[in-house]
């Protein structure tokens, strides 16, 4: 299994209920491949560089974890059809292994 580093974000004006969903979804769709989640990271609120969707503003989560290459796509499909999540992005760690 390799390390892996994902990053998305959400509009800040969602709800509880709503955040945890999509950390749920998330979790699922790395365990169901047999991954790991080793860290997650609540970054909070955060400028945007440029208006996405009418926001200015995203509430940013980070999460490293481990898990199989080929699970990786499956993975990007939850997260593009989750309307929650506005942007996102899974990046391979080689310092980590």
């Amino acid at each position: 299994m390799k390390a892996y580093e994902l990053l998305f974000f959400v509009d800040p004006a969602l709800d509880v209920e709503s955040r945890a969903a999509v950390m749920k979804r998330i979790d699922v769709a790395i365990a169901d491949g047999s991954g790991k989640v080793d860290n997650v990271e609540e970054w909070g609120k955060r400028k945007l560089a440029y208006e996405i969707n009418k926001l200015i503003e995203g509430d940013y989560t980070l999460i490293n974890f481990h898990a199989d290459p080929t699970q990786i796509a499956e993975l990007d499909r939850v997260l593009r059809v989750t309307d929650a999540v506005q942007r996102h992005m899974i990046v391979r760690r080689d310092d980590q292994e």
